[in-house]
């Protein structure tokens, strides 16, 4: 494996949404995800990593080590299995030393495990790994609204349907919201995992690409924006994260924003704190 990621690194994503959902609720009928409070949008951590893993499975074909643990229809333990099997180790006899074996497999193997941990320790115990990335909510600049449609369709699902003119159902969507979320990369937890400068090229990408094919009529148009990533120079990093944040301001040059030119968005490059450089993946 190529060595770890040695350098702490903070970054800020943009990314918008025109005429689609960008993260819909289960619990509440699949509405866009919003604060109750100040009316903004959320799009979860977990939405955004799911759209990571599909894109490094289709950049990379999916095979170690870039396999995806966490996928649709994945058995987890059978993974956990496969990996005990490739050792030459009997799951039923999980010492100490065997599950360290074993951990280190699921990080060799698996993009999303050396990227985001994992929690491996349930029914075929592969220990549990703390991922050098994480990923705060996304949440939109300023306050967006959701509009709730009526659609029909012509065709009926079961025969005891026909007599039916048309079936009718609801789609919601957000006329245009731009949002925004934090990510950071700790070069302790890299060195743990073996999440390696490829690695974090790989992520990047996907950062910046991922919604390109992630396509889909209820997502309406959806884009990264802006990718800026705040570089250290030591391992422990050389200034806070929220204090670099705070260098990309974005503002509404409108009262009600339908496309990314109805913001203005600044990045502070000057006077970086020492030992600080300040890298454009987009925008």
């Amino acid at each position: 494996m190529p060595d770890s990621v040695c350098k702490r690194s903070d970054f800020v994503l943009l990314f918008d949404v025109m005429d689609g959902n960008p993260n819909g609720d289960p619990d509440a009928g699949n509405l866009p995800r919003v604060d109750a409070e100040t009316g903004e949008g959320i799009v979860t951590d977990v939405c955004l990593k799911r759209k990571i893993r599909n894109f490094v499975e289709l950049a990379t074909g999916g095979e170690p080590p870039n396999a995806i643990y966490v996928k649709e229809k994945a058995v987890l333990n059978r993974s956990h299995q496969d990996a005990y099997e490739a050792l030459d180790r009997d799951p039923n006899k999980a010492t100490g030393k065997a599950v360290t074996e074993v951990r280190r497999y699921m990080c060799d193997h698996y993009f999303d495990v050396r990227t985001f941990g994992a929690v491996m320790s349930t029914g075929v115990n592969a220990g549990q790994v703390r991922g050098p990335v994480q990923l705060t909510f996304g949440r939109s600049v300023g306050p967006i609204v959701s509009f709730d449609h009526s659609i029909t369709r012509m065709a009926v699902t079961n025969e005891r349907d026909l007599a039916k003119e048309r079936t009718m159902g609801r789609k919601s969507t957000v006329p245009y919201g731009l949002y925004r979320a934090h990510g950071f990369i700790s070069a302790a937890m890299a060195r743990d995992t073996g999440f390696s400068d490829e690695d974090q090229n790989l992520l990047l990408r996907a950062l910046a690409e991922m919604f390109e094919h992630d396509r889909s009529a209820a997502r309406g148009m959806m884009s990264t924006r802006g990718l800026y990533l705040f570089e250290h120079e030591s391992e422990l990093g050389s200034a806070p994260a929220h204090a670099l944040f705070d260098r990309v301001r974005v503002a509404r040059r409108v009262e009600a924003p339908r496309s990314f030119s109805d913001f203005e968005v600044r990045v502070d490059e000057d006077d970086l704190p020492r030992g600080v450089t300040l890298r454009r993946v987009m925008g």
